[in-house]
């Protein structure tokens, strides 16, 4: 198992010192595998309850917005886009923290949003060891967010 989760932390390692600029604007890797791939990855290298949960926020993502984009950005951090960046996924000791890009602008009846809130811009929902997530909520405010970034390319 060790040796399993050395080969996965070096191809994170690998991926994420080699990441080049794409035209796209996304963050893109060279020779370092897809985002999707390193994003299992960062789930199973966890191994622990923040591995389960990220890999649970990212099932309900994929659920709320089937043509949701994964992408692999800022030396590690999962990202899911469409239209612009919806939300990032990043794993500390004690939490795991959703941040969405445009928080501030989205209704948020359900009350997810408890972290960077007094930002003007993005806004936050952590996530700590056995705490129930409400799901429907949470995918209701990924279709805010995707519903926001459309309207904003549209214009």
């Amino acid at each position: 198992m060790a040796g399993k989760t050395l080969k996965k932390s070096a191809t994170i390692a690998k991926a994420t010192t080699t990441m080049m600029k794409g035209k796209s604007g996304a963050n893109e890797t060279k020779g370092g595998g897809d985002p999707s791939e390193l994003i299992d990855a960062r789930i199973e290298e966890l191994g622990d309850w923040r591995g389960k949960m990220l890999g649970r926020l990212r099932t309900l993502i994929k659920q709320a917005d089937p043509d949701v984009v994964e992408e692999w950005k800022w030396r590690g951090v999962p990202v899911w886009s469409h239209d612009g960046l919806i939300c990032t996924g990043e794993t500390y000791k004690n939490v795991v923290k959703m941040t969405f890009a445009k928080g501030a602008a989205l209704q948020d009846p359900s009350r997810l949003f408890n972290s960077s809130l007094d930002g003007n811009t993005r806004r936050a929902v952590d996530f700590h060891e056995g705490e129930k997530i409400d799901e429907e909520a949470l995918k209701t405010l990924v279709r805010a967010a995707v519903t926001l970034n459309k309207s904003k390319a549209q214009s």
